[in-house]
C-alpha cells in the first residue's frame, strides 16, 4: 500500500478512485466491514481501493474532549494495508483543513484531488466546517459531481453499535475480552524492551519491561501473547504502578512463560486476551511472590501448558 501524507503529494489518479473516509482508529469490526466493501467495489470497477484518514483525530484538534487513540498511526496504516487497500491518504487535520466548508471539501478534496467515483462512509459521517455536512448532503453533492455515495450501517454487538469510543471505554476499564470481541481480534500494543530495576528477576519472575508509544494501557494483570522475532509466546502482562514497592509511575511488565532469552532492546508486540485480576498491593516480597506463583499456574492452565 502506498501512503501519501498530504494532498499536495497525491499522484495523478486518472482512472478515478473508490474511496472510504474515516478515522478508522482501532480498525474494529465495523471499519473492516467498510474496507471489505470498498475492496470488493474497487476490484469490480477496476479502480484503486483508497482510504482517506486524518491525523490528528479531529476531536483532538478541536480539544472538544480528551481522547486517547486505540492505535498509533503506523498501526492503523499497517492494519489498513492488510485489508487489501491500494492507497492511503493521511490528511493533516490542521486549521486550514478544519475551515473547509462541506462544499469545498467535496469539490477540492474528493473531486479535484482524489478523483472519487465511489465514496463509502459510515452512516454517522460528518464533514466540513462545523460538521455541517452529513450523509444526505454528501449524496446530493456526489450526484452533482459524478460520484456514488454508499453509507454503511454500523455493526452491532449485544445490541450496541460497535464504535471506537465504546472500545476505548472497555479498555479504560480493563475489559480486554470485550474489546477483543468488538475489535474482532486482540487489542495490542507495541514497543521496545528496556531495562528495569530487576525486581522480577530477584523474585524469580524475570519480566520484559516495555516502553510503548501506545496511548491506551489497560490496568491490571492479563493473559497475553508476546511476539518477538515474529514468534508468539504465552505470557502474563501487568500494567500498573507497582504499589507494593511504593511507586507511582506506570509500567508494563511481561512475564513470558517458559522463555529465558535475552531480548533487551528488541521490538515486541503484546496481544491482550483476557484479564486475570486487578493490580494489588502486598505486605512484602514474600506475599507478592506467592501471588506471582498463583498467576503463573493460572497462566499454565489458560494456555494449557
Amino acid at each position: 500500500m502506498r501512503v501519501f501524507r498530504s494532498l499536495e503529494a497525491v499522484p495523478s489518479l486518472s482512472r478515478g478512485t473508490a474511496l472510504a473516509i474515516g478515522n478508522f482508529d482501532g480498525l474494529h469490526r465495523g471499519h473492516r466491514e467498510i474496507l471489505h466493501l470498498l475492496v470488493t467495489q474497487a476490484r469490480a470497477s477496476g479502480r484503486p481501493a483508497c482510504v482517506l484518514t486524518f491525523s490528528p483525530h479531529p476531536e483532538r484538534f478541536f480539544k472538544s474532549r480528551p481522547i486517547s487513540m486505540i492505535q498509533t498511526l503506523d498501526q492503523r496504516l499497517d492494519g489498513i494495508a492488510k485489508e487489501g487497500i491500494d492507497l492511503a491518504f493521511v490528511i493533516p487535520f490542521d486549521r486550514p483543513f478544519a475551515r473547509l466548508s462541506a462544499e469545498a471539501f467535496v469539490r477540492r478534496v474528493l473531486v479535484r484531488t482524489l478523483r472519487a467515483r465511489l465514496v463509502i462512509i459510515g452512516r454517522g459521517f460528518r464533514f466540513g466546517r462545523g460538521r455541517e455536512g452529513d450523509v444526505a448532503l454528501l449524496g446530493k453533492m456526489g450526484r452533482a459531481a459524478g460520484f456514488e455515495t454508499l453509507p454503511v450501517p454500523p455493526v452491532s454487538w449485544s445490541g450496541r453499535a460497535v464504535s471506537s469510543s465504546l472500545i476505548r471505554d472497555m479498555l479504560s476499564r480493563g475489559r480486554v475480552g470485550t474489546a477483543r470481541r468488538l475489535l474482532g481480534r486482540p487489542f495490542e500494543i507495541e514497543g521496545d524492551v528496556i531495562r528495569g530495576a530487576g525486581r522480577g528477576h530477584r523474585l524469580g519472575f524475570p519480566t520484559a519491561n516495555i516502553e510503548t508509544p501506545n496511548e491506551i494501557l489497560p490496568r491490571g494483570v492479563f493473559f497475553t501473547r508476546f511476539r518477538v522475532d515474529s514468534k508468539d509466546h504465552p505470557a502474563l502482562t501487568s500494567i500498573g504502578v507497582r504499589p507494593t514497592f511504593g511507586l507511582n509511575d506506570l509500567s508494563i511488565e511481561t512475564y513470558v512463560l517458559r522463555f529465558r532469552k535475552d531480548i533487551y532492546g528488541e521490538a515486541v508486540k503484546v496481544f491482550f486476551l483476557r484479564k486475570l485480576r486487578d493490580e494489588k498491593s502486598y505486605a512484602g516480597a514474600s506475599e507478592l511472590t506467592a501471588q506471582l506463583r498463583k498467576d503463573r499456574e493460572a497462566g499454565k492452565r489458560y494456555f494449557e501448558l
